[in-house]
């Protein structure tokens, strides 16, 4: 997916809009809350043995005897995974969400990877252990299927996520699982540096219209259900659907992580310019 026309275009337009001083990471872009070797200056101290003699202040020396280093800012790159569900849920509503989600896990591992970090994603499936790509393998994600039935509450509970601590964690997910959204965002948020929840919909399940009857099929269990689909339904299921949406923001905000809901149909070019740019997880390159 990474030579994607859109994916493309989105990788040179936007950046990772990433806290200015992260916990920990690789020599890269960022500043971090140490010393180092970039151009930055920090502040000075005295020399102690071992110092670099490079970063010694002869100015300063000539202006007070004493021999003083000049400490720089560290920079590093973010510790990256990318956590894509690959749930036949993906499937629902038309092409468009595994679409998305595919064009959406693929940018956010070359954004990273251009802060110098070696990004992960994470194909949330049943496979055992779940196969993880990185950017040598990327490609393989057009061929991804979506087809996994195990929620990604279940395989957290299974330890089966290869999550490390200190990353910038980026979940892909529709998120219509069964779940506690306290515990889980309490879960996901509780190691890491940054962790953004990213919603993908499609513009059915966003706001679905009366058809009737129907017999509903479960994407994941095959399970079915007779359903009359008149306006009270709809009104019912866009209300639950709110309040889900509405308790993943607030766990969220108390987890001082970000949730972010997007319809698919709309495209990778527009949720990227409105709503994750507005919602701070991408900036303008």
């Amino acid at each position: 997916m990474r030579h994607d026309p859109d994916v493309q275009r989105a990788a040179s337009s936007y950046r990772l809009g990433l806290p200015r001083f992260p916990v920990t990471g690789r020599t890269g872009e960022l500043l971090g809350r140490g010393s180092g070797s970039s151009l930055e200056f920090q502040e000075y101290r005295p020399y102690q043995p071992g110092d670099d003699i490079r970063h010694l202040d002869w100015a300063a020396y000539a202006r007070s005897d004493s021999l003083m280093v000049r400490l720089y800012r560290e920079e590093i790159s973010p510790r990256s995974e990318i956590l894509l569900d690959t749930s036949r849920s993906m499937l629902t509503g038309g092409p468009f969400k595994a679409h998305l989600a595919r064009q959406l896990g693929s940018l956010f591992a070359m954004l990273a990877s251009q802060l110098g970090g070696q990004p992960s994603l994470i194909l949330l499936g049943d496979n055992r252990p779940l196969e993880v790509l990185s950017m040598e393998t990327l490609d393989r994600l057009t061929s991804v299927p979506f087809e996994g039935v195990a929620p990604l509450p279940h395989l957290l509970e299974e330890n089966a996520v290869p999550l490390k601590k200190q990353a910038v964690r980026v979940v892909i997910s529709d998120f219509l699982f069964e779940g506690d959204p306290e515990q889980l965002v309490r879960r996901l948020a509780g190691d890491a540096s940054t962790l953004w929840l990213i919603q993908i919909l499609s513009e059915w399940e966003s706001s679905p219209t009366p058809l009737g009857g129907r017999r509903l099929v479960d994407a994941e269990t095959s399970a079915t259900s007779d359903l009359l689909l008149d306006r009270r339904t709809v009104a019912a299921y866009k209300e639950r659907l709110q309040r889900l949406q509405d308790e993943y923001a607030r766990q969220c905000r108390r987890a001082h992580a970000t949730w972010v809901s997007l319809i698919a149909d709309r495209g990778l070019a527009t949720v990227c310019h409105d709503e994750l740019c507005a919602s701070g997880i991408l900036q303008p390159a």
